[in-house]
């Protein structure tokens, strides 16, 4: 290269700060040198970046399409020598988060929006799964953090939340019909929808199961299409459903006590005898998510 990084910073200091003196006075160096770092990548280059107009530098044509480019080149150079410092200070560079899919997507988006803007520098590798799936990402060191619906043996974790969950119906579906509270030999006489477990280890059912005509699947998004399309019912988390029961188109089961259930959450470190500080991080947005969204999760 003919140029160096050094040449399009006094560039672009020249201006974004309005002159050569103001560019010097920021970059802590002298005027002449400033003018000369500009004066020779303007060489090197065989282009008129800058006219000096009066007391103040102005963009040529040609330097502002280049300013574009040095900015961009000028902020990749400052993000390695973040990236650099971060790995220096110990800052994990992939951080592996398992997430039970029962955990509301919008919170996780919230969480990794403001961890992305604090830690830019570590690349998340993020698995959605079912059940014991989390269980099984722990014990074989798959996880730096995995949120589950149970907490492995001889593991310690901290409970997140309660997702609730509700039995819900289209509005046109028989069961609904029936216009009384509703018997499990009710339940067994339709299409009851169930979400598979993802582990493999020690896979496991859980809710109510006594429909022997039912169907698996493999994730809320399919199960709650089943629903709304008509073709079974289901338990699914209410703030998958939420706005579907809003707007109508599905209605909580008349079961009493037994239309809405909850299932807690656990956080659960993948390596608690080494917890670097990315994963603290971002232990601590999804613990301060949770407890904004105290009413919804909690």
């Amino acid at each position: 290269m003919k140029t160096t990084l050094e040449q399009w910073r006094a560039f672009q200091a020249v201006v974004e700060y309005g002159g050569y003196a103001q560019a010097a006075e920021r970059l802590h160096r002298s005027q002449s040198s400033v003018s000369y770092l500009v004066g020779k990548l303007q060489e090197q280059l065989g282009v008129v970046l800058l006219e000096v107009q009066g007391r103040k530098a102005e963009l040529t044509e040609a330097g502002r399409v280049l300013l574009e480019y040095a900015q961009s080149l000028l902020s990749e150079a400052n993000g390695i020598e973040t990236l650099a410092q971060r790995i220096g200070e110990g800052w994990e560079t992939t951080l592996k988060l398992v997430v039970d899919a029962a955990f509301p997507t919008q919170a996780l988006v919230e969480t990794m929006h403001q961890f992305n803007g604090r830690a830019p520098a570590t690349r998340v590798q993020l698995t959605e799964v079912v059940l014991s799936g989390a269980e099984d990402a722990v014990m074989e060191q798959q996880a730096d953090i995995a949120i589950s619906a149970h907490v492995p043996v001889g593991r310690l974790g901290q409970k997140l939340c309660d997702i609730e969950f509700v039995a819900v119906a289209r509005f046109d579906h028989p069961l609904h019909q029936l216009g009384r509270m509703l018997t499990e030999h009710d339940l067994k006489s339709h299409l009851h929808v169930v979400v598979r477990d993802s582990g493999m280890k020690q896979p496991r059912n859980e809710g109510w199961l006594g429909s022997s005509h039912r169907w698996t699947v493999s994730g809320f998004p399919a199960s709650r299409a089943m629903v709304v399309g008509g073709l079974a019912f289901a338990w699914l988390p209410t703030h998958i459903v939420q706005p579907d029961i809003d707007a109508g188109v599905l209605v909580p089961l008349a079961l009493g006590p037994y239309q809405r259930r909850f299932g807690a959450l656990f956080l659960i470190y993948g390596h608690p005898d080494r917890i670097g500080p990315a994963t603290a991080l971002l232990a601590q947005l999804l613990q301060e998510t949770v407890t904004a969204r105290c009413p919804v999760l909690q």
